[in-house]
């Protein structure tokens, strides 16, 4: 391990400790050569709030041929192992994304950047390099892109918005969990809400195919059983927001369960990386079952008013059948559906879920249409 000068983690001052990590060779030269030139000071103009240290390393975390899943899962076992607050890694092994080759991936649950130096291309390397680090950065600490942060005026929302992230990710906080929870629930908010906003959580409901076929087998079940019918007329909205919410926490469990997302404290110095990481999952994968769930609840409604005859309706519950008693019989049939849905999660494989629940591709433009 060869840290930066300014590295030292001594000071009360807030500071960022960046894992710079490089595959021996081409990759671990450029990184030495970015931090010789400043890159901590570039980092702190772009990125102020806090104090950038950079611990550089020269280690090949996964040995080709590797996923990208598995190299951003070195990546941040590195980042726990030696208490950094981000990691970039710098790689000769190619990235990609629907069978198409990128320059960097971004995970801005896991505050894990991949640079693939190869994608970069020949010409003004290390400027690029420069330059991606950069803008991956912003996306993990939860920021929109900003390409001249030089040019944004000192007191305008947005910068404020900036330094106040920069500094919550730099401030550890008080040992007593009591003290962590308090901070989560003031700074450390804003940074958690740009995390899974930069995560994109609703692309998981798309993602779940599995889950999405045991939901739409129960609910079809459930559609055709008149109890089912008789239990939503008289379970009222309590007993059916309970069963909504029942539903769409089975499901969210089992998904992070089975894809073996909660990450287990290693120790006592990175609780609060885990605890952050632990708490943007559990939020991510909740939007996206919860998206879910509104999707299957309006194919729930449809199905209610087209298969369900008015006076059939009538006759199970015992009353004439108002629109009231449809949305009511398709708020059940979806947290019936949903219980099926948690069913085929457990189905879903681990990468998958995985894939559409934190991993996010970096968007670099430029970079990437240059890429031969």
């Amino acid at each position: 391990m060869a840290p930066a000068k300014d590295s030292t983690r001594a000071d009360d001052d807030p500071h960022i400790v960046l894992g710079l990590v490089g595959d021996p060779g081409a990759a671990f030269s450029l990184a030495s050569e970015l931090v010789d030139e400043g890159l901590s000071e570039e980092l702190q103009q772009r990125l102020p709030g806090a104090r950038w240290c950079i611990e550089l390393v020269e280690s090949r975390l996964v040995q080709p041929p590797a996923t990208d899943n598995a190299i951003v899962s070195a990546a941040r076992r590195s980042l726990l192992n030696s208490a950094w607050d981000v990691v970039v890694y710098l790689t000769d092994q190619p990235l990609h994304v629907h069978g198409r080759p990128v320059v960097a991936h971004a995970n801005p649950v896991r505050n894990v950047a991949v640079v693939s130096v190869p994608a970069v291309g020949a010409v003004r390397t290390r400027q690029r390099i420069r330059e991606t680090i950069a803008r991956l950065l912003e996306r993990l600490i939860g920021l929109p892109e900003q390409r001249d942060a030089d040019a944004e005026p000192e007191a305008s929302p947005s910068r404020r918005l900036s330094v106040e992230r920069v500094r919550e990710l730099g401030t550890d906080p008080a040992d007593g969990a009591f003290a962590y929870t308090a901070r989560v629930l003031t700074g450390n908010l804003v940074l958690l809400a740009g995390m899974v906003a930069a995560n994109r959580p609703w692309r998981l409901s798309l993602s779940l195919s599995r889950a999405l076929t045991g939901a739409v087998a129960a609910g079809l079940f459930a559609l055709v059983t008149s109890d089912i019918w008789r239990l939503a007329d008289v379970f009222g909205w309590e007993r059916l927001t309970s069963t909504a919410v029942l539903s769409i926490g089975a499901t969210t469990a089992t998904l992070i369960v089975g894809a073996e997302l909660w990450e287990p404290t290693v120790s006592r110095e990175v609780r609060k990386q885990v605890v952050m990481f632990n708490i943007a999952t559990v939020v991510t994968v909740l939007i996206g079952v919860t998206a879910l769930y509104a999707a299957l609840y309006v194919l729930a409604l449809i199905a209610a008013f087209w298969f369900v005859v008015p006076s059939v309706l009538r006759d199970a519950v015992g009353h004439p059948a108002a629109v009231r008693d449809y949305f009511e019989l398709a708020w059940l049939l979806c947290s019936l559906a949903m219980v099926g849905g948690a069913l085929g999660a457990a189905l879903e494989p681990d990468e998958a879920v995985r894939e559409a629940a934190y991993v996010q591709h970096s968007d670099v433009p430029a970079a990437v249409e240059e890429t031969p």
